[in-house]
């Protein structure tokens, strides 16, 4: 099984390795308009190699993505500790009422040989 994952991880660092050569050359990456720059008077250029900027993008993407599914499941992980809360309390009040029937034994048999017959 570790052969299959680290042969998996080889092929992406290759396709990545690809993806970089591939896509060497610098372009500039504006985030306004150029006539909405120029009115303004600032212009946030970058100028970087194609891979970085596909790199970030999908990292960028995926981070929005992680952080989408966080929130979306708020009322998810809300109702699971809610249950966690109802589970613990019935376990100890399970618990406090086989202490009580029992006599303070904690095993069942014994309560079962030191109780009446039928009484347990």
């Amino acid at each position: 099984m570790k052969t299959i994952r680290y042969a998996f991880w080889a092929l992406v660092a290759l396709v990545l390795i690809l993806v970089g050569l591939a896509n060497r050359d610098f372009v500039t990456v504006r985030a306004m308009p150029p006539a909405l720059a120029d009115m303004l008077a600032i212009s946030p250029d970058v100028t970087l190699p194609m891979f970085i900027i596909i790199f970030v993008s999908v990292g960028v993407g995926l981070l929005i993505g992680f952080f989408w599914e966080w929130i979306r499941e708020h009322r998810i992980r809300v109702q699971g500790r809610k249950k966690a809360r109802e589970v613990s309390q019935l376990k100890r009040e399970v618990d406090t009422l086989k202490t009580e029937k029992a006599g303070g034994n904690q095993d069942d048999v014994l309560a079962l040989l030191e109780s009446p017959r039928g009484k347990v």
